[in-house]
């Protein structure tokens, strides 16, 4: 058997799905996988690198300009190849369906999982310290994962409704929280001071690409909106567009919040707070403002929770439609048409993780490797430019420029943390080039099947 027979036509998987979603949708979504709870923290992070409001300002920005080069790229990609399983099918159609593999299995054992435990460990602790409920973190954390679970297997439409909802709310939560801090505190800082903290040297380049790493993993998630590229009404114009407006509307909503907090707390004491989002809620309205940003992070938490569960598994149901996994995970239920195996794996998973209690450990492991995916990606549109093999409606503004800067970005982000955290890394890589065997046994087993 030829590797060349695992590339198709998006019809052959994506015609099975429930083509409901629209524009609205997509962006939703879009945003949804890019915001938790890290905007909430991440600004002092970045404060305590570079220590002036335009040196904290000019990274969120650079970071948000980063993004949305990323978001033309994978605007393009969607309207070239509109297949389920978005970034999987980019890279199993540029490089090798072996690279696409590694990638999904990354996601399911690693990267998405171990995520999703954390993320719902956060929330279940959040909920407890706001309603000082009985219950263990871990036990919140399996409910929560088990009621978006069973929510996504209902069909695509009621994962998305959540999902939409959740997303408003976040937003409601980010906008009291700007609107607060800029109108409501009775002695605020001004935004002045000496532009840098240092001369222009390698210190000052060091520590911008310190404070850019934050930056740019807060900025993260755009990709996974392409994962449900076969349940978009439109695909190639929904999907491109929602990438766009989604990655728009979300670096404004982080300039807005890193503005508010600088008014605030003044570039030393963002710094000098580990819960910047709290410090600037209590500035303005006591401890009830403190417990308001409390219940959004904990909104902003489940949130994100839900869009990963709505989005990954698409991936682990393109690999089975590939012949990559068990032939289960593609089962679609006839009436909703959506992979509730392929769900209820992505659930199952996730919840062990979370009871475990091993999900930090997990998280560290792939730090290095998450950008290694995303540099890939951007380097794909290359190839496909090159091959002209499907014309696009859309084309990146820039190119070549504008993407080979992505790509440098995305490595030097990976170099760099690399550097920082060898042993970390070193851990991550291997559990994904553990995924190189597993590829070739899958492909035997298919052959084997079908009596190649």
């Amino acid at each position: 058997m030829k590797d060349e027979s695992l590339r198709r036509e998006p019809a052959s998987s994506s015609s099975k799905l429930a083509r409901r979603l629209g524009l609205f949708d997509a962006t939703m979504i879009v945003m949804g996988g890019i915001v938790g709870a890290g905007i909430f923290i991440n600004p002092s992070v970045v404060a305590r690198e570079v220590h002036t409001p335009f040196l904290i300002l000019g990274a969120w920005l650079a970071g948000g300009a980063l993004a949305l080069a990323g978001a033309f790229i994978y605007a393009e990609l969607a309207d070239r190849y509109p297949d389920v399983g978005g970034q999987y099918a980019y890279l199993r159609e540029a490089y090798h369906p072996s690279i696409a593999f590694i990638y999904g299995w990354a996601l399911l054992l690693v990267t998405q999982t171990g995520g999703m435990a954390a993320v719902a460990v956060t929330f279940s602790r959040y909920f407890l310290e706001l309603t000082g409920a009985a219950f263990t973190d871990w036990g919140v954390a399996a409910l929560a994962l088990l009621a978006l679970t069973v929510i996504n297997c209902l069909g695509v439409r009621a994962g998305t409704s959540v999902q939409n909802g959740l997303m408003v709310l976040k937003i409601l939560a980010i906008a009291a929280l700007v609107v607060c801090g800029l109108f409501f505190v009775s002695e605020p800082r001004a935004l002045s001071g000496p532009m840098l903290d240092r001369p222009v040297s390698v210190g000052l380049l060091t520590a911008m690409g310190a404070a850019m790493t934050p930056v740019m993993f807060a900025y993260g998630g755009w990709q996974t909106a392409s994962f449900i590229s076969g349940e978009m009404r439109e695909p190639r114009r929904h999907l491109a567009r929602g990438l766009l407006f989604g990655v728009s509307g979300v670096v404004l909503l982080y300039t807005l919040v890193n503005l508010a907090c600088l008014y605030v707390l003044g570039a030393d004491g963002l710094a000098g707070t580990k819960t910047p989002a709290s410090s600037v809620m209590r500035l303005a309205f006591g401890e009830r403002g403190a417990m308001l940003i409390a219940v959004g992070i904990s909104l902003s938490t489940l949130g994100f929770l839900s869009q990963g569960m709505l989005t990954a598994p698409r991936v682990y149901f393109a690999m089975a439609e590939d012949g990559l996994f068990f032939k289960s995970v593609a089962w679609l239920n006839p009436k909703t048409r959506v992979p509730v195996v392929a769900i209820a794996l992505q659930g199952a998973l996730a919840i062990a993780i979370a009871v475990s209690g091993r999900y930090e450990q997990i998280l560290n492991y792939v730090v290095s490797v998450d950008f290694i995916w995303f540099g890939l990606t951007g380097a794909s549109l290359f190839i496909f430019r090159r091959r002209e093999s499907r014309q696009s409606r859309f084309r990146v503004p820039g190119h070549p420029f504008t993407t080979a800067l992505f790509v440098l970005a995305c490595a030097a982000i990976v170099v760099g943390t690399v550097y920082k955290y060898p042993r970390n890394s070193s851990i991550g890589l291997l559990i994904v080039t553990a995924g190189i065997p597993v590829y070739f046994l899958w492909r035997r087993m298919r052959a084997t099947r079908q009596g190649v």
